[in-house]
């Protein structure tokens, strides 16, 4: 698993017409169905009396087949959503999501007509999307003695890691985050600062994204 990737940072629209049909494609940061649902409530009283809303989204990090979702809402099934999260599947970014307006113009698209207008804005705004970097950590455990600290936040800090709590005992412990790849080489210089008492513990399965 990587320990970054792509996220959007600011919300896009963009605004076709396609044989009569207005076609307002939004893009948007997603982290949830909820946050979707939403986005979609939203738009819906931006852009009233439209004669579909369909939407797409990607709630988690690229290529990621679970926290995901489309809906054709009205339109034939396979037309607008699917064809619409492929585009968003194949961007290389997470957290994203799709909604697009249509007012109907009078004149049928077809099915592939249809799969080429949801697809086209959500393909021109991908080209124009502004992003960012979004890290990866995961949480770590170090219990040090006082005289010990400065050196271990220091090494904290060179390996991209973020302190995220200080308990101040009889030792300090030392709640962290920090990205997978970095993990043995903090344990290494740990041990070579502390003569081998020093070891961070680390749990593999939970996650703290920070970008």
């Amino acid at each position: 698993m990587t320990d970054s990737y792509r996220i959007p940072s600011a919300e896009l629209i963009i605004e076709e017409e396609i044989k009569h049909s207005r076609f307002i494609s939004f893009l948007f940061r997603c982290q949830s169905y909820e946050e979707l649902k939403c986005a979609l409530t939203n738009i819906r009283a931006d852009y009233p009396g439209a004669n579909h809303y369909c939407y797409a989204f990607v709630a988690a990090e690229p290529g990621n087949t679970v926290a995901m979702g489309s809906s054709d809402d009205g339109e034939p099934s396979g037309s607008a959503g699917r064809p619409m999260l492929a585009t968003l599947q194949g961007a290389e970014v997470g957290e994203i999501g799709a909604v697009v307006v249509r007012y109907f113009g009078g004149t049928k698209l077809g099915v592939g007509g249809l799969v080429r207008a949801y697809s086209s804005g959500i393909k021109q705004g991908l080209t124009q999307l502004e992003t960012q970097l979004k890290q990866i950590r995961y949480p770590g455990l170090l219990v040090c003695d006082y005289n010990q600290l400065k050196d271990v936040e220091y090494l904290l800090a060179q390996y991209d890691g973020v302190i995220e709590e200080r308990d101040f005992m009889e030792k300090v412990t030392l709640n962290f985050a920090i990205p997978k790849r970095f993990q043995t080489e903090l344990n290494r210089d740990l041990a070579t600062m502390s003569q081998g008492l020093l070891a961070a513990k680390f749990d593999f399965h939970k996650s703290d994204s920070t970008h």
